[in-house]
């Protein structure tokens, strides 16, 4: 009789390969991470990372496939709200968070290295940064309705120039003097999209 594959499982030991990878290639690089080493730091045996990834790729994939639905979830929390500006400033909140994570800045040196030798990993990211746009997008839209975001830049645009910001936070944070960029970006995205005040004679 054939074992049955209990799903659960599997999604529980490809995610647990993927949180251990994202560790070892921000540590070690892609190119010196070996499948060992990542079963190893998942708590695995040696073959286990095969049998549920195809290759060494599809692993590093994985690491930047789990951001999609965190970024739904993040985006769907904001998404429908009437305060606009403060909505968009949440998640950019949110999104430039995600550089506290230790492993941010050795992942963004590996990804960038990456993207240019596998399509499948740059369809995810422009993807996962789609996603994120045309929510913002969105967002402005409804908030230069209503007054509360300065009209003067178009929606599509404007929303890539504040995911543009909060890549700076992620290309721009030193490992060995990690700090919070979000007061920063917040203030910097606040400030290009808060109405201009006109002065009243």
């Amino acid at each position: 009789m054939a074992r049955t594959v209990d799903p659960n499982r599997v999604a529980e030991r490809r995610r647990a390969i993927t949180v251990a990878a994202a560790e070892q290639f921000a540590t070690h690089g892609y190119e010196r991470t070996t499948a060992t080493q990542i079963a190893r730091a998942a708590g695995l045996s040696s073959g286990s990372v095969f049998y549920y990834f195809k290759d060494k790729a599809a692993v590093f994939r994985s690491i930047f496939e789990l951001s999609i639905p965190a970024h739904t979830e993040l985006i769907a929390r904001h998404l429908d709200r009437t305060d606009c500006l403060d909505a968009i400033l949440d998640i950019v909140d949110g999104l430039a968070g995600e550089v506290l994570d230790p492993s941010a800045p050795g992942l963004m040196f590996e990804l960038l290295r990456r993207l240019g030798h596998d399509d499948e990993l740059a369809t995810i990211v422009l993807d996962d940064a789609r996603l994120s746009a045309e929510a913002l997008a969105a967002l402005l839209e409804r908030g230069i309705s209503a007054g509360q975001i300065d009209p003067g830049f178009e929606p599509m645009e404007t929303a890539r120039w504040i995911l543009a910001v909060v890549d700076g936070a992620f290309l721009n944070t030193d490992p060995a003097d990690p700090y919070d960029p979000r007061p920063l970006v917040r203030a910097t995205v606040s400030r290009l999209l808060r109405p201009i005040e006109t002065e009243h004679p």
